[in-house]
């Protein structure tokens, strides 16, 4: 099977099956509630930095998808809405435009989003087969990106029958690169999360910890193929470090956070901002909305979330987005 038809089955998955598993932990959380905030809301302020970007609100519209001339609709259109609501967009693995560079339009999306923060994509596995700072540097320079995600998936690598899978050594390749490139390196989780003792050896300049809790990548492939190997996504599904774990282990490195798997509504949003994220990824409720209604129906999904996150800022008192910090309990 080709890249470019995997990465159709990638999207029609993601969009029609049942591919949500686990619980990302907000409902262990709760917001602490001001009966008199003692703020005005018409004065809470949703913008933020992230990586030396001013964003109108904290979210990131996390990569999803690349490599065939659907992905490239897609791209275009969230990215163009990212560039109209002043917020963070990335895009799926770059792989498929390095080996093919035919591929590399539906990637590029600058020419409908010059401003945004624009975060590039590879697999952190590729750096076991052949790949190296040269081509991390060729996934940046393709669209142009501002950063790059280097991504770490053992779980769907291990379900994929064509999947990658050795992953040896790669914490000192990933440190190696990021010390090398200019361009900031985050390590983006795939619907695992990420435990405290694997983020205390990353040297990188940011996590999107992509917490199990949200889709699924084991079970995605394993409606690619077969019973048995389904059977196994399901096994797996079960497996992993969920979204609130994961941004405890990593809020204390001295290094932006993005809170990603299972983020649905504001409230979650705001959650994950006062326990110790910087922004919010936001990827399977974005593209379900696109397939239901093009950007028409991202843009209202977006208008929600970002209402529901000023109503939790105003309810806790909080003006800014680094005012929510601190302003959860466990419960």
């Amino acid at each position: 099977m080709t890249i470019e038809e995997r990465k159709k089955d990638h999207i029609r998955i993601a969009v029609k099956n049942a591919v949500e598993t686990g619980n990302p932990g907000f409902d262990k959380l709760r917001l602490k509630h001001k009966v008199l905030p003692e703020a005005n809301y018409d004065s809470v302020d949703t913008s933020t930095t992230f990586l030396k970007h001013k964003l109108k609100a904290p979210i990131l519209i996390s990569g999803m998808t690349g490599g065939t001339n659907e992905a490239r609709q897609i791209n275009k259109a969230l990215a163009a809405v990212a560039q109209e609501y002043g917020i963070a967009f990335g895009v799926g693995s770059e792989r498929a435009a390095i080996e093919k560079p035919k591929l590399a339009p539906t990637y590029q999306v600058r020419d409908v989003a010059p401003d945004i923060l624009l975060i590039a994509n590879l697999g952190a596995v590729q750096l076991n087969y052949g790949y190296g700072t040269k081509e991390i540097r060729q996934a940046i320079e393709i669209i142009q990106a501002d950063a790059i995600a280097l991504h770490a998936n053992p779980i769907q690598e291990s379900v994929q029958p064509e999947g990658d899978r050795n992953f040896s050594n790669l914490t000192a390749k990933i440190n190696a690169a990021a010390k090398e490139l200019k361009e900031p390196v985050l390590f983006k989780g795939v619907g695992e999360g990420i435990s405290k003792e694997a983020a205390q050896k990353l040297k990188v300049d940011a996590f999107d910890v992509g917490g199990w809790g949200g889709t699924n990548w084991g079970l995605i492939e394993g409606y690619r193929q077969d019973e048995a190997t389904l059977e196994r996504g399901r096994l797996f599904s079960s497996w992993g470090t969920s979204t609130v774990d994961s941004i405890l282990a990593v809020r204390d490195l001295g290094v932006p956070v993005v809170g990603s798997g299972g983020v649905r509504t504001g409230v979650d949003a705001a959650k994950a901002l006062a326990l110790g994220a910087d922004l919010v990824g936001l990827a399977r409720p974005i593209l379900t909305a696109y397939f239901s209604g093009g950007q028409k129906e991202v843009k209202l999904y977006i208008n929600r979330f970002i209402a529901e996150l000023k109503v939790s800022m105003f309810l806790t008192g909080a003006e800014s987005v680094k005012g929510l910090r601190g302003r959860v309990d466990l419960v």
